[in-house]
Protein backbone atom coordinates (compact mmCIF):
# COMPACT_ATOMS: atom_id res chain seq x y z
CA UNK A 1 0.00 0.00 0.00
CA UNK A 2 1.37 3.30 -1.22
CA UNK A 3 0.86 6.35 2.08
CA UNK A 4 0.84 9.01 -0.06
CA UNK A 5 0.48 11.27 3.15
CA UNK A 6 3.65 10.90 4.61
CA UNK A 7 5.46 9.11 7.40
CA UNK A 8 5.42 10.06 10.71
CA UNK A 9 7.71 8.42 13.39
CA UNK A 10 5.89 8.72 16.94
CA UNK A 11 8.42 8.82 20.00
CA UNK A 12 6.68 9.05 23.28
CA UNK A 13 7.92 9.75 27.17
CA UNK A 14 8.39 6.14 27.95
CA UNK A 15 5.21 5.77 30.60
CA UNK A 16 1.85 4.48 30.16
CA UNK A 17 0.50 8.36 30.72
CA UNK A 18 2.48 9.60 27.60
CA UNK A 19 2.72 6.09 25.51
CA UNK A 20 -1.43 5.57 25.35
CA UNK A 21 -2.30 9.37 24.40
CA UNK A 22 0.34 9.18 21.82
CA UNK A 23 -0.82 6.13 20.53
CA UNK A 24 -3.99 6.97 19.81
CA UNK A 25 -3.44 9.77 18.17
CA UNK A 26 -1.51 7.74 16.16
CA UNK A 27 -4.26 5.61 15.31
CA UNK A 28 -6.01 8.65 14.15
CA UNK A 29 -2.90 9.46 12.02
CA UNK A 30 -3.18 6.31 10.78
CA UNK A 31 -6.47 6.24 10.14
CA UNK A 32 -6.35 8.98 7.63
CA UNK A 33 -3.72 6.91 5.54
CA UNK A 34 -0.50 7.78 7.23
CA UNK A 35 2.23 5.77 7.52
CA UNK A 36 3.21 5.75 11.32
CA UNK A 37 6.73 4.18 13.07
CA UNK A 38 5.85 4.21 17.29
CA UNK A 39 9.21 3.91 18.61
CA UNK A 40 9.51 2.55 22.59
CA UNK A 41 11.93 0.22 24.25
CA UNK A 42 12.16 -3.33 24.16
CA UNK A 43 10.17 -3.73 27.39
CA UNK A 44 7.24 -1.12 25.96
CA UNK A 45 7.29 -3.61 22.77
CA UNK A 46 6.31 -6.54 24.45
CA UNK A 47 3.70 -5.01 26.63
CA UNK A 48 1.86 -3.40 22.92
CA UNK A 49 2.64 -6.22 20.72
CA UNK A 50 -0.67 -7.69 21.39
CA UNK A 51 -2.76 -4.64 21.25
CA UNK A 52 -4.79 -3.81 17.98
CA UNK A 53 -3.17 -1.38 15.73
CA UNK A 54 -4.14 -0.52 11.97
CA UNK A 55 -1.75 -2.03 9.40
CA UNK A 56 -0.40 1.25 8.64
CA UNK A 57 1.00 1.30 12.24
CA UNK A 58 4.32 -0.08 12.90
CA UNK A 59 6.36 -0.46 16.27
CA UNK A 60 10.05 -0.05 16.30
CA UNK A 61 11.83 -0.62 19.51
CA UNK A 62 15.25 0.98 20.91
CA UNK A 63 16.89 -1.66 23.96
CA UNK A 64 15.90 -0.97 27.71
CA UNK A 65 18.20 1.70 28.53
CA UNK A 66 15.74 2.85 31.18
CA UNK A 67 14.54 1.19 34.45
CA UNK A 68 12.15 -1.01 34.11
CA UNK A 69 8.42 0.21 33.97
CA UNK A 70 7.20 -1.86 36.94
CA UNK A 71 9.67 -0.24 39.20
CA UNK A 72 9.08 3.20 37.53
CA UNK A 73 7.82 4.94 40.54
CA UNK A 74 10.10 3.38 42.84
CA UNK A 75 13.18 4.72 41.14
CA UNK A 76 11.96 7.94 39.51
CA UNK A 77 15.06 10.43 39.07
CA UNK A 78 17.25 7.28 37.73
CA UNK A 79 14.02 6.90 35.36
CA UNK A 80 14.06 10.72 34.40
CA UNK A 81 17.82 10.90 34.05
CA UNK A 82 17.95 8.09 31.76
CA UNK A 83 15.43 9.44 29.69
CA UNK A 84 17.70 11.94 28.65
CA UNK A 85 21.15 10.56 28.64
CA UNK A 86 20.45 7.15 27.19
CA UNK A 87 17.32 6.95 24.70
CA UNK A 88 18.91 9.91 22.09
CA UNK A 89 21.40 7.58 20.57
CA UNK A 90 19.40 4.68 19.80
CA UNK A 91 16.57 6.83 18.82
CA UNK A 92 19.07 8.49 15.86
CA UNK A 93 19.99 4.11 15.37
CA UNK A 94 16.19 3.61 14.54
CA UNK A 95 16.09 6.60 12.64
CA UNK A 96 19.02 5.24 10.34
CA UNK A 97 18.05 2.23 9.50
CA UNK A 98 14.46 3.70 8.20
CA UNK A 99 13.70 2.57 4.53
CA UNK A 100 11.38 5.32 3.93
CA UNK A 101 11.53 9.14 3.79
CA UNK A 102 10.59 10.65 7.29
CA UNK A 103 7.96 13.39 6.76
CA UNK A 104 7.99 14.29 10.21
CA UNK A 105 8.51 13.38 14.10
CA UNK A 106 6.06 13.55 16.64
CA UNK A 107 7.98 13.77 20.12
CA UNK A 108 6.56 13.77 23.57
CA UNK A 109 6.49 17.53 24.85
CA UNK A 110 9.11 16.23 27.45
CA UNK A 111 11.60 14.93 24.76
CA UNK A 112 12.94 17.83 23.98
CA UNK A 113 16.40 16.47 22.39
CA UNK A 114 14.03 15.03 20.15
CA UNK A 115 13.66 19.11 18.66
CA UNK A 116 17.52 19.38 18.27
CA UNK A 117 17.74 15.85 16.22
CA UNK A 118 15.15 16.71 13.95
CA UNK A 119 16.59 20.31 13.43
CA UNK A 120 20.58 19.01 12.65
CA UNK A 121 18.41 15.80 10.13
CA UNK A 122 16.40 18.64 8.63
CA UNK A 123 13.03 16.80 10.11
CA UNK A 124 10.13 18.66 11.12
CA UNK A 125 9.64 17.63 14.84
CA UNK A 126 5.64 18.41 16.34
CA UNK A 127 5.20 18.43 19.86
CA UNK A 128 2.35 16.30 21.76
CA UNK A 129 1.43 18.17 25.49
CA UNK A 130 -0.04 14.84 27.40
CA UNK A 131 -1.24 16.90 30.25
CA UNK A 132 -3.74 19.48 30.48
CA UNK A 133 -3.75 22.70 28.35
CA UNK A 134 -3.99 24.44 32.13
CA UNK A 135 -1.09 22.67 33.37
CA UNK A 136 1.14 23.85 30.36
CA UNK A 137 -0.08 27.31 30.44
CA UNK A 138 1.22 26.55 34.28
CA UNK A 139 4.51 26.09 32.86
CA UNK A 140 4.92 28.40 30.38
CA UNK A 141 4.15 30.92 32.83
CA UNK A 142 6.43 29.23 35.29
CA UNK A 143 8.56 32.94 35.65
CA UNK A 144 5.14 34.53 36.48
CA UNK A 145 4.97 32.22 39.74
CA UNK A 146 8.40 33.24 40.99
CA UNK A 147 7.95 37.19 39.97
CA UNK A 148 4.68 37.58 42.17
CA UNK A 149 6.28 35.50 45.18
CA UNK A 150 4.59 32.77 45.07
CA UNK A 151 7.48 30.36 44.73
CA UNK A 152 9.46 29.02 46.33
CA UNK A 153 7.14 28.22 48.74
CA UNK A 154 6.58 26.09 51.81
CA UNK A 155 2.76 24.47 51.15
CA UNK A 156 2.45 23.28 54.69
CA UNK A 157 2.10 27.54 55.59
CA UNK A 158 1.19 28.74 52.24
CA UNK A 159 -1.40 26.23 50.35
CA UNK A 160 -4.42 27.92 50.59
CA UNK A 161 -2.97 31.19 49.43
CA UNK A 162 -4.42 32.36 46.08
CA UNK A 163 -2.12 32.30 42.92
CA UNK A 164 -3.97 34.33 40.23
CA UNK A 165 -1.38 35.85 38.01
CA UNK A 166 -1.44 33.46 35.45
CA UNK A 167 -3.79 34.46 32.53
CA UNK A 168 -6.78 32.48 32.46
CA UNK A 169 -6.03 30.36 36.02
CA UNK A 170 -6.86 30.80 39.25
CA UNK A 171 -5.43 28.56 41.85
CA UNK A 172 -4.02 27.97 44.96
CA UNK A 173 -0.32 27.28 45.36
CA UNK A 174 -1.16 23.75 46.85
CA UNK A 175 -3.15 23.25 43.60
CA UNK A 176 -0.16 23.66 41.25
CA UNK A 177 1.55 20.92 39.61
CA UNK A 178 4.07 19.02 41.89
CA UNK A 179 7.00 19.71 39.67
CA UNK A 180 6.47 23.21 40.55
CA UNK A 181 7.98 22.50 43.78
CA UNK A 182 11.01 20.48 42.65
CA UNK A 183 14.43 21.67 42.40
CA UNK A 184 15.12 18.45 40.34
CA UNK A 185 11.79 18.47 37.59
CA UNK A 186 11.39 21.52 37.34
CA UNK A 187 14.59 22.74 34.96
CA UNK A 188 13.51 20.20 33.09
CA UNK A 189 10.11 21.30 32.51
CA UNK A 190 11.45 24.68 32.05
CA UNK A 191 13.95 23.27 29.76
CA UNK A 192 11.47 21.62 27.31
CA UNK A 193 9.16 24.54 27.67
CA UNK A 194 11.79 26.33 25.99
CA UNK A 195 12.30 23.87 23.30
CA UNK A 196 8.70 23.82 22.37
CA UNK A 197 8.38 26.81 20.58
CA UNK A 198 11.58 25.43 17.86
CA UNK A 199 9.09 22.42 16.82
CA UNK A 200 6.51 23.28 14.27
CA UNK A 201 3.10 22.81 15.96
CA UNK A 202 2.23 22.10 19.82
CA UNK A 203 -0.80 19.25 19.54
CA UNK A 204 -2.90 18.63 22.94
CA UNK A 205 -4.48 15.36 23.92
CA UNK A 206 -7.58 17.47 25.37
CA UNK A 207 -10.17 18.81 23.21
CA UNK A 208 -10.89 22.81 22.73
CA UNK A 209 -14.14 23.35 24.73
CA UNK A 210 -12.36 21.68 27.79
CA UNK A 211 -10.60 25.13 28.46
CA UNK A 212 -11.37 26.86 25.54
CA UNK A 213 -10.02 30.44 26.92
CA UNK A 214 -6.30 29.10 27.81
CA UNK A 215 -6.23 27.39 24.03
CA UNK A 216 -7.41 31.00 22.56
CA UNK A 217 -4.63 32.69 25.00
CA UNK A 218 -2.24 30.48 23.79
CA UNK A 219 -3.25 30.75 20.37
CA UNK A 220 -2.34 34.16 20.93
CA UNK A 221 0.87 34.14 22.25
CA UNK A 222 3.26 30.73 20.97
CA UNK A 223 4.72 31.96 17.83
CA UNK A 224 3.88 28.19 16.69
CA UNK A 225 0.07 26.52 15.90
CA UNK A 226 -1.94 24.98 18.56
CA UNK A 227 -4.05 22.21 17.60
CA UNK A 228 -6.21 20.60 20.49
CA UNK A 229 -6.75 16.78 18.87
CA UNK A 230 -8.15 15.57 22.15
CA UNK A 231 -9.25 13.80 23.91
CA UNK A 232 -6.60 11.24 23.07
CA UNK A 233 -8.05 8.07 24.47
CA UNK A 234 -9.37 4.66 22.82
CA UNK A 235 -12.65 5.69 22.68
CA UNK A 236 -12.63 4.10 18.44
CA UNK A 237 -11.02 0.47 20.14
CA UNK A 238 -14.02 0.70 22.95
CA UNK A 239 -16.98 1.36 20.60
CA UNK A 240 -15.54 -1.47 18.42
CA UNK A 241 -13.99 -3.93 19.86
CA UNK A 242 -15.33 -6.83 22.36
CA UNK A 243 -13.96 -6.86 25.71
CA UNK A 244 -10.09 -7.98 26.27
CA UNK A 245 -8.26 -8.63 29.03
CA UNK A 246 -4.64 -8.89 29.46
CA UNK A 247 -5.52 -11.06 32.74
CA UNK A 248 -8.15 -13.63 31.92
CA UNK A 249 -10.61 -13.22 29.14
CA UNK A 250 -13.29 -15.67 31.30
CA UNK A 251 -12.82 -12.68 34.03
CA UNK A 252 -13.67 -10.09 32.32
CA UNK A 253 -16.72 -11.97 31.07
CA UNK A 254 -17.70 -12.19 35.20
CA UNK A 255 -17.10 -9.08 35.84
CA UNK A 256 -19.24 -7.35 32.99
CA UNK A 257 -21.68 -9.73 33.62
CA UNK A 258 -21.66 -8.83 36.92
CA UNK A 259 -21.91 -4.82 35.96
CA UNK A 260 -24.85 -5.55 33.62
CA UNK A 261 -26.91 -7.11 36.42
CA UNK A 262 -26.11 -3.89 38.95
CA UNK A 263 -29.22 -0.95 38.62
CA UNK A 264 -28.17 1.70 36.44
CA UNK A 265 -26.00 4.65 38.21
CA UNK A 266 -25.32 2.41 41.09
CA UNK A 267 -21.59 1.35 40.97
CA UNK A 268 -18.45 3.07 41.79
CA UNK A 269 -15.39 2.36 39.53
CA UNK A 270 -12.48 2.83 41.58
CA UNK A 271 -8.55 2.92 39.86
CA UNK A 272 -5.96 4.86 41.49
CA UNK A 273 -3.30 4.19 38.50
CA UNK A 274 -0.43 1.68 37.91
CA UNK A 275 2.52 4.04 38.32
CA UNK A 276 2.55 6.43 42.24
CA UNK A 277 2.21 4.11 44.94
CA UNK A 278 -0.82 3.89 47.57
CA UNK A 279 0.44 2.97 51.28
CA UNK A 280 -0.58 0.44 53.24
CA UNK A 281 -2.09 2.66 55.65
CA UNK A 282 -4.43 4.68 53.42
CA UNK A 283 -5.33 1.51 50.95
CA UNK A 284 -6.68 -0.06 54.38
CA UNK A 285 -8.70 3.60 55.06
CA UNK A 286 -9.80 3.58 51.39
CA UNK A 287 -10.73 0.03 51.59
CA UNK A 288 -12.80 0.36 54.99
CA UNK A 289 -14.22 3.65 53.90
CA UNK A 290 -15.75 2.02 50.82
CA UNK A 291 -16.96 -0.72 52.39
CA UNK A 292 -18.87 1.25 55.80
CA UNK A 293 -20.16 3.38 52.54
CA UNK A 294 -22.85 0.05 51.71
CA UNK A 295 -22.21 1.16 47.94
CA UNK A 296 -21.11 -1.33 45.01
CA UNK A 297 -17.86 -1.22 43.38
CA UNK A 298 -15.66 -2.13 40.54
CA UNK A 299 -12.27 -1.89 42.18
CA UNK A 300 -8.86 -2.21 39.68
CA UNK A 301 -6.41 -3.37 42.38
CA UNK A 302 -2.76 -4.43 40.60
CA UNK A 303 -0.97 -7.00 42.08
CA UNK A 304 1.50 -5.88 44.94
CA UNK A 305 -0.07 -2.53 44.54
CA UNK A 306 -1.08 -2.94 48.25
CA UNK A 307 0.38 -4.19 51.49
CA UNK A 308 -3.16 -4.92 52.30
CA UNK A 309 -5.48 -7.61 51.85
CA UNK A 310 -8.16 -6.75 49.74
CA UNK A 311 -10.81 -9.33 48.24
CA UNK A 312 -14.13 -9.31 46.34
CA UNK A 313 -16.92 -9.51 48.38
CA UNK A 314 -20.99 -9.11 48.09
CA UNK A 315 -20.87 -5.61 46.87
CA UNK A 316 -18.08 -5.47 44.80
CA UNK A 317 -15.62 -7.26 42.65
CA UNK A 318 -11.17 -6.33 43.02
CA UNK A 319 -9.71 -7.29 39.34
CA UNK A 320 -6.25 -6.67 38.21
CA UNK A 321 -6.86 -4.73 35.36
CA UNK A 322 -9.93 -3.58 33.18
CA UNK A 323 -10.09 -2.06 29.95
CA UNK A 324 -11.34 1.46 31.87
CA UNK A 325 -13.15 3.38 29.24
CA UNK A 326 -15.67 0.24 28.00
CA UNK A 327 -16.08 -0.45 31.57
CA UNK A 328 -16.98 3.60 32.78
CA UNK A 329 -19.16 3.76 29.86
CA UNK A 330 -21.12 0.56 30.90
CA UNK A 331 -24.82 2.06 32.14
CA UNK A 332 -24.65 0.60 36.04
CA UNK A 333 -21.50 2.68 36.79
CA UNK A 334 -22.52 5.99 38.36
CA UNK A 335 -18.96 7.17 39.96
CA UNK A 336 -15.22 7.53 39.25
CA UNK A 337 -12.79 7.12 42.25
CA UNK A 338 -9.66 8.26 40.72
CA UNK A 339 -6.21 9.53 40.83
CA UNK A 340 -6.78 12.35 38.44
CA UNK A 341 -4.27 10.95 36.08
CA UNK A 342 -5.18 13.61 33.10
CA UNK A 343 -5.67 10.44 30.62
CA UNK A 344 -8.61 8.84 33.91
CA UNK A 345 -9.58 12.65 33.65
CA UNK A 346 -10.47 12.52 30.04
CA UNK A 347 -12.08 9.56 30.06
CA UNK A 348 -14.31 9.94 33.04
CA UNK A 349 -15.30 13.07 30.61
CA UNK A 350 -16.03 10.59 27.76
CA UNK A 351 -18.01 8.51 29.45
CA UNK A 352 -20.05 11.14 31.20
CA UNK A 353 -19.49 9.61 34.91
CA UNK A 354 -18.76 12.23 37.85
CA UNK A 355 -15.56 11.38 39.62
CA UNK A 356 -14.01 11.76 43.14
CA UNK A 357 -10.74 12.97 42.77
CA UNK A 358 -7.95 11.31 45.41
CA UNK A 359 -4.47 12.86 44.25
CA UNK A 360 -0.92 11.78 44.62
CA UNK A 361 1.55 13.72 43.25
CA UNK A 362 2.27 15.24 39.73
CA UNK A 363 -0.48 17.01 38.27
CA UNK A 364 -2.77 15.15 39.55
CA UNK A 365 -3.87 18.36 42.43
CA UNK A 366 -4.44 20.38 39.39
CA UNK A 367 -6.59 18.24 37.89
CA UNK A 368 -8.42 17.30 40.90
CA UNK A 369 -9.10 21.48 41.15
CA UNK A 370 -10.31 21.15 37.43
CA UNK A 371 -13.00 18.58 38.19
CA UNK A 372 -14.58 19.54 41.50
CA UNK A 373 -14.30 23.24 41.31
CA UNK A 374 -13.69 24.73 37.41
CA UNK A 375 -15.90 22.54 35.99
CA UNK A 376 -18.22 21.01 39.06
CA UNK A 377 -18.66 17.73 37.82
CA UNK A 378 -17.03 15.79 40.77
CA UNK A 379 -15.76 15.91 44.35
CA UNK A 380 -12.37 15.85 45.56
CA UNK A 381 -11.09 13.75 48.81
CA UNK A 382 -7.31 14.05 48.69
CA UNK A 383 -5.99 18.13 49.04
CA UNK A 384 -2.80 18.07 50.16
CA UNK A 385 0.37 15.64 48.75
CA UNK A 386 2.30 13.01 50.88
CA UNK A 387 1.64 9.65 52.69
CA UNK A 388 1.72 11.30 55.72
CA UNK A 389 -1.59 13.14 55.18
CA UNK A 390 -3.60 9.93 55.38
CA UNK A 391 -7.37 10.57 54.58
CA UNK A 392 -9.67 9.00 57.17
CA UNK A 393 -12.11 6.23 56.49
CA UNK A 394 -15.01 8.24 57.97
CA UNK A 395 -14.05 10.95 55.56
CA UNK A 396 -14.19 8.54 52.46
CA UNK A 397 -17.19 7.01 53.28
CA UNK A 398 -18.52 10.45 53.73
CA UNK A 399 -17.60 11.64 49.74
CA UNK A 400 -18.37 8.15 48.36
CA UNK A 401 -22.05 8.62 49.78
CA UNK A 402 -22.21 11.75 48.93
CA UNK A 403 -21.19 11.45 45.24
CA UNK A 404 -23.05 7.86 44.19
CA UNK A 405 -26.55 9.77 46.17
CA UNK A 406 -28.12 9.90 42.68
CA UNK A 407 -31.21 11.67 44.67
CA UNK A 408 -28.89 13.97 46.34
CA UNK A 409 -28.93 17.72 44.69
CA UNK A 410 -25.01 18.19 44.87
CA UNK A 411 -25.06 14.88 43.21
CA UNK A 412 -28.04 15.39 40.59
CA UNK A 413 -25.87 19.23 40.46
CA UNK A 414 -22.66 17.26 39.55
CA UNK A 415 -24.33 14.29 37.06
CA UNK A 416 -26.04 16.90 34.70
CA UNK A 417 -22.83 19.12 34.17
CA UNK A 418 -21.22 15.68 33.49
CA UNK A 419 -23.23 14.90 30.84
CA UNK A 420 -23.16 18.30 29.23
CA UNK A 421 -19.26 18.10 29.10
CA UNK A 422 -20.14 14.68 27.63
CA UNK A 423 -21.65 16.43 25.23
CA UNK A 424 -19.31 18.57 24.24
CA UNK A 425 -16.61 16.33 24.02
CA UNK A 426 -18.43 14.07 21.70
CA UNK A 427 -19.11 16.37 19.72
CA UNK A 428 -15.68 17.64 19.09
CA UNK A 429 -14.96 14.25 17.70
CA UNK A 430 -17.24 13.90 15.31
CA UNK A 431 -17.39 15.36 11.68
CA UNK A 432 -17.16 18.69 11.96
CA UNK A 433 -16.28 19.15 15.70
CA UNK A 434 -12.97 20.74 17.00
CA UNK A 435 -10.70 18.08 17.19
CA UNK A 436 -11.56 16.48 14.14
CA UNK A 437 -11.52 19.26 12.35
CA UNK A 438 -7.76 20.28 14.41
CA UNK A 439 -6.97 16.98 13.53
CA UNK A 440 -7.46 17.20 9.70
CA UNK A 441 -5.38 20.67 9.74
CA UNK A 442 -2.71 19.69 11.34
CA UNK A 443 -2.54 16.57 8.61
CA UNK A 444 -2.75 19.19 6.08
CA UNK A 445 -0.43 21.60 7.49
CA UNK A 446 1.98 19.30 8.81
CA UNK A 447 2.37 18.19 4.81
CA UNK A 448 4.59 21.07 3.68
CA UNK A 449 5.47 22.94 6.83
CA UNK A 450 7.94 25.05 7.58
CA UNK A 451 11.42 23.87 8.22
CA UNK A 452 14.36 24.24 11.35
CA UNK A 453 16.09 26.95 9.41
CA UNK A 454 15.22 29.17 12.15
CA UNK A 455 16.89 27.24 15.01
Amino acid sequence: MEYLAGHIVAVPYPGRGHINPMMNVCRLLASRGILVTFIVTEEWLGLLSSDPKPPNLHLQSIPNVLPSETSRGANYKEFFEAVYTKMEAPFEQVLDGLQRPITGILADFFLYWVVAVGCRRQIKVFSLCAPAVSWFAIQYHFDLLASNGHLPADIAERGDERVDCIPGISTRISDLPTNCFSTYSTPIVLEAVSWVTKAQCLLFSSFYELEPDLVDHLKENLPIPIYPVGPSIPYMIAQEMPMKSMYHNQEANHYMAWLDSQPRSSVLYISLGSFLPVSGQQMDEIRMGIQASGVRYLWVLRENSSKVSIKSDDMGWIIPWCEQLKVLCDPSVGGFLTHGGWNSTLEGVYAGVPMLAFPLSLDQFHNSKLIAEDWNIGLRIKKQAGEENVVKREVITKFVQMLMDTDGNKSKEMRVKAKNLQVKCHAALGDGGSSFANLNAFVKDMIGYGDCSSL
